[in-house]
């Protein structure tokens, strides 16, 4: 098997290793240079939970579901020039790498098994980050996010990995970046979703964040980007979801309002035969973090989504001064921008 390393920040800078490396060392950042920014050291609870430790949980039944290209995404690629170095950061089961058969691919998860299904499918890998991807600046021709940032539960955050994605490309390199839309096609499908409330404030940011001392009040395990941000950010978010008009008929079927909503949880159904067979599920449902439903004969995974609104993208990249928006559009419920890197 192929040799899958570790890089982003906090404890995930370890390489695990039964083989040669997929990616010299000369393309990836140092370890203290990627473990160095404080920025980035924090994630969620809300993350960790409703994010990292579900695709963990699902992967190979996410993995078999994963095969369609994205037309859009695919004509992106195919535009590019042959030779071209193409970063993924989000690669999920890899269905884009390797897409341009002109072009080479590097990608990255923060799902080491979404990552050990692309080592054995020989593509070049690596486990980190979308908010510290570990790769050296200027280094590919262009790089892609498919799918990503609604993962992403500030707007430091969301901001920090279209950084990323920029920094990591040359001069002149484009950048494609996807998101769930609030503007759903079918809105039968939101129905579905649990809208986040109140009850899940403390998940959101958790009890050994630095906050925890002056805000005894408050629970807190960890906090995203800067400190003099981070909570006020946080908090603003919060009122934002207990503060939506009262429009009844803008409701879920279990009649919560979603007027101006866009945190949800968007339930994976992981039939019983596959979850059967793992001990993450088991795990999952001793401590909560799923549900059964013989009905559907499967156990029931929430993901955390913040589904963007019309124009988001574009502000989230307003202010930056190395890039500029040379493509906009919506596609099959997504929105979608592509960058090009000026300097």
């Amino acid at each position: 098997m192929n040799e899958v390393k570790i890089c982003g920040a906090s404890s995930l800078c370890t390489p695990i290793s039964d083989g040669e490396s997929h990616i010299p060392q000369s393309v990836l950042v140092s370890t203290d240079q990627r473990c160095s920014s404080s920025s980035v050291q924090y994630t969620p609870e809300i993350e960790k939970k409703y994010v990292h430790r579900v695709y963990d949980a699902i992967a190979p039944h996410f993995s078999s579901t994963r095969y369609a290209k994205w037309p859009k995404v695919a004509t992106f690629l195919n535009s590019l020039p042959s030779g071209s170095l193409v970063l993924d950061a989000g690669c999920g089961n890899g269905k884009y790498l390797g897409l341009n058969s002109g072009c080479f691919f590097i990608g990255c998860d923060i799902s080491a098994p979404l990552i050990n299904i692309c080592a054995d499918r020989g593509h070049e890998v690596v486990v980190a980050d979308a908010v510290n991807l570990p790769y050296r600046s200027g280094y590919g021709d262009a790089a892609i996010s498919i799918a990503v940032l609604h993962h992403l539960s500030t707007g430091s955050r969301r901001k920090k990995a279209i950084d990323e994605l920029v920094r990591v490309v040359k001069k002149g390199g484009l950048v494609l970046i996807t998101v769930w839309a609030v503007e759903q096609e079918d809105r039968s499908l939101v129905d579905k979703w649990t809208p986040l409330t109140e009850k899940y404030f403390e998940e959101w940011i958790g009890s050994s964040s630095p906050h925890a001392r002056s805000s005894p009040s408050i629970t807190l395990e960890s906090i995203p980007e800067a400190e003099e941000n981070s909570l006020g950010e946080h908090v603003k978010g919060f009122k934002d979801l207990t503060s939506q008009s009262q429009d009844p008929l803008v409701t879920s079927e279990n009649g919560q309002n979603l007027e101006n909503q866009q945190e949800f949880f968007v339930p994976w159904h992981l039939p019983y035969h596959r979850a059967e067979v793992s001990g993450a599920s088991a795990c999952a449902l001793a401590n909560g973090l799923a549900k059964k439903d013989d009905k559907k004969g499967a156990v029931v995974y929430n993901r955390y989504y913040h589904v963007f609104s019309e124009g988001e993208l574009e502000r989230l990249v307003s202010g930056m001064g190395n890039a500029v928006v040379v493509d906009r559009f919506y596609d099959k419920s997504n929105w979608c921008i592509v960058l090009q890197k000026t300097i």
